[in-house]
């Protein structure tokens, strides 16, 4: 089995931690930009995360430059469908990216004009490959509670054109939850599906109070529910999706080595986990790397693997017909390898 070949879906994917190196020093050039390298080596170390990150802020200190070239309809645009190139060419299928468009109001743009330009790269990507793509939309958690509500006012016209959530993330502290209860609340009425990050570092308890406080459907990371039972229990009895990205939590130490990464641990008791990149330039991964640390470091099958693919599309903010077409894909790659 060819794991290049294998349909794919990723839930959880970052604009600003997906950029290509080489894309940051053109737009730098065409826009004037100033950054501290203009060559494709010393760039790729400063935008990539060392293995031996000491923490998620050291790891979070990556995404500078590559928000230093996203201030434009133009460079969002073409990130974008960069990105959704790169992932088609992997044969994911569908993919859910996700950003702060208050990180890109720095040169003048509107939030709306950001929401705008990385909807047009990924209609521009679904026109020339086999993938489809929805928008969720990250709040920052150092930021105030009215530039949440700003947030979640400006996406609201584009829920039915591509936005389909909302997002809290950055650096997580302990009781973040409690703090954005109403804007979340806000954003659920208006219809928004809620994916939160949380337990992504030592923090189980915030899992738990995404899920009560803000009503997460999904979770980010989660990995530190195995230390909290409270959270661990809610997940499982409410069957809250896990978007789990092995080798990101490697880099920000919430695991120190892929061998004792819960994920598996997780499937096998009965707990809901997708596999993703987080940032595929941050992390130097892709999604056919992250499912390789599936088989290679615990030797799933294709039924696992199978399973994994249907809690995505199970969990996607997408509509039906596009998970039925996801579920199809999957089946029909099942019958050729058995044809095989």
């Amino acid at each position: 089995m060819e794991i290049k070949n294998l349909p794919k879906i990723e839930l959880h994917c970052h604009l600003d931690g997906s950029v290509r190196p080489e894309t940051i020093i053109d737009i730098a050039k065409e826009e004037g930009i100033s950054i501290p390298y203009y060559d494709i080596e010393n760039i790729k170390k400063e935008v990539t995360a060392p293995s031996e990150c000491k923490s998620l802020d050291e790891y979070l200190k990556r995404f500078e430059i590559p928000n230093l070239v996203m201030q434009s309809k133009s460079s969002l645009r073409r990130i974008t469908f960069e990105l959704l190139y790169d992932c088609a060419k992997e044969n994911v299928k569908y993919i859910e990216v996700r950003f702060a468009p208050l990180l890109h109001i720095t040169k003048g743009l509107s939030v709306e004009d950001v929401i705008e330009s990385v909807l047009a790269g990924i209609k521009d990507a679904e026109e020339k490959y086999d993938i489809k793509g929805n928008v969720i939309l990250c709040c920052m958690r150092f930021m105030s509670i009215d530039k949440a509500f700003e947030v979640v006012e400006a996406g609201k016209n584009y829920l039915s054109k591509g936005v389909v959530a909302i997002d809290l993330c950055g650096s997580e502290g302990e009781g973040f939850c409690e703090k954005f209860i109403e804007p979340i609340t806000l954003a659920r009425e208006y219809g928004y599906r809620v994916t939160i990050h949380a337990g992504e570092t030592g923090i189980g308890k915030n899992v738990l109070e995404a899920v009560e406080l803000l009503g997460a459907e999904r979770i980010g990371h989660g990995v530190f529910i195995k230390d909290c039972i409270e959270a661990y229990n809610i997940v499982k009895d409410k069957k809250i999706t896990l978007e789990m990205c092995p080798t990101s939590n490697i880099q920000t130490k919430a695991i120190d080595a892929f061998k004792n990464h819960p994920i598996y641990d997780f499937l096998n008791d009965g707990i809901r986990v997708s596999v993703n990149t987080d940032n595929r330039t941050v992390s130097d991964t892709n999604m056919t790397k992250e499912c390789d640390v599936l088989f290679r470091e615990f030797n799933i099958t294709f039924e696992e693997y199978k399973q994994i693919y249907l809690n995505s599309v199970d969990a996607a903010f997408a509509d039906l017909e596009t998970k039925e077409w996801l579920t199809h894909l999957l089946l029909k790659y099942r019958n050729l390898q058995e044809m095989n």
